[in-house]
């Protein structure tokens, strides 16, 4: 081998190849490891939305330790404990804790500090894979995996296959860490009035797997499908259900759908069912069919007083304020008392919002407390409000029986 060979092959790799290769392989494994991600350790892992055949799971598993480098167990407890512990103290990585910056740039030092808290991995981390592979090579060694993926991008592509490589390191940790965990609970849309206060980021999930659509998973965690809308396109189901055709995957939940049947005069066991199941879902609805058209009616007639309210406060009417500083908690609190209507139907979206939580009624117990809003929310005269109470009497679970 002449030193020539060598030069090159330590410049270009035993590929030889050119800048549209290196871009082309680049996107191919760095989506590679997004699948990995969402589909292994976020659907399948931690919420238990799919099964896949052991040839995917198995691959998936290997690409995201080849990657990433990142435990199966340790992913999906310090992810089970974002869900249940939630814009808490004890979330491990919330903006509204730790500051969107601290978050969005140091991302990863959060997940390595979870990940150290042996009680929660046991806790949250039941049901991962516990076979050989998983404690003499994966769990045992997760530095292994990035460092062997070093070694064939350079071998590859010489000098720019560490290039590659590095970039392979980071993008997970900015796109997952940083901005899904990060910038997901802090700025976009929200589909649904969820307890937190997670954002849809884009409609379109394609670039990281449809994780960009975080509000729709925060309110449906369990379903394998983030896309909710019409107009949402989440590229990790396109790929589930291409899997699934071909007998590769077996699809275990989705977000249950709200049908709506008409001339209902009371609340039945199945808008129960509804109303739990699909809770966020009602709360949005309460939202844009009572209190934002009471806002519209409002502004009508008391003219600017009511628009200069920030925008900021008009959404938090959505949810009674629960993310707003005392400060603003107390604006909120002196502008609805000037408005008498906004008030009550605010004061109807707290006393839905304290039903959908059970609050330790059995079944009979919140049919009947049900039944006594829907009484009381017509009985009020506000157009708007007995509209929504005789819509909501209609509530059920598409494909239930009537």
């Amino acid at each position: 081998m002449t030193v020539d060979t060598i030069l090159s092959l330590a410049a270009r790799g035993l590929t030889q190849a050119s800048w549209g290769t290196w871009i082309v392989y680049t996107l191919v494994v760095t989506q590679l490891t997004i699948f990995a991600v969402t589909l292994y350790l976020h659907r399948s892992q931690t919420h238990r939305g799919v099964d896949f055949h052991p040839i995917v799971s198995h691959f998936l598993r290997f690409w995201s330790w080849l990657t990433t480098g990142m435990v199966t167990k340790e992913w999906v407890a310090i992810h089970r404990k974002h869900h249940a512990k939630v814009e808490t103290e004890e979330d491990p990585h919330s903006p509204q804790v730790y500051g969107i910056r601290k978050v969005f740039w140091e991302g990863v030092e959060l997940y390595r500090d979870a990940s150290r808290r042996t009680d929660d991995m046991e806790k949250y981390g039941r049901g991962t894979p516990d076979d050989w592979i998983e404690r003499h090579v994966y769990s045992a060694h997760p530095y292994l995996g990035p460092t062997l993926m070093a070694i064939i991008d350079l071998a590859l592509f010489g000098a720019v296959g560490g290039v590659i490589w590095a970039i392979q390191m980071m993008w997970i940790p900015f796109w997952a860490a940083g901005f899904v965990n990060g910038i997901g609970h802090w700025w976009g849309y929200r589909n649904f009035e969820s307890a937190d206060t997670s954002t849809n980021v884009s409609p379109w999930g394609i670039w990281i797997g449809g994780e960009e659509l975080h509000n729709n998973h925060h309110a449906f965690p369990s379903s394998a499908k983030f896309a909710l809308r019409k107009w949402e396109v989440d590229i990790g189901w396109i790929v589930i259900r291409g899997l699934e055709t071909v007998g590769l995957a077996k699809v275990l939940r989705v977000a249950p759908t709200l049908d709506v049947r008409p001339n209902m005069n009371l609340p039945d066991t199945e808008t129960v069912k509804a109303l739990l199941a699909s809770r966020f879902h009602v709360m949005s609805d309460y939202f844009r069919g009572v209190i934002a058209p009471t806002l519209r009616e409002e502004a009508a007639q008391a003219g600017a007083g009511i628009k200069a309210l920030p925008r900021k406060l008009r959404r938090a009417l959505g949810n009674g304020g629960r993310w707003l500083d005392a400060a603003s908690r107390e604006r909120m609190a002196q502008f609805t008392e000037k408005h008498p209507r906004l008030r009550t139907v605010c004061e109807f979206r707290a006393r839905l919002a304290a039903l959908t939580e059970r609050n330790g009624r059995n079944a009979e117990g919140m049919l009947e407390a049900l039944k006594e809003w829907c009484r009381e929310a017509e009985a009020t005269g506000i157009r708007t409000l007995a509209e929504f109470a005789a819509r909501l009497k209609g509530y059920r679970l598409a494909g239930d029986a009537t």
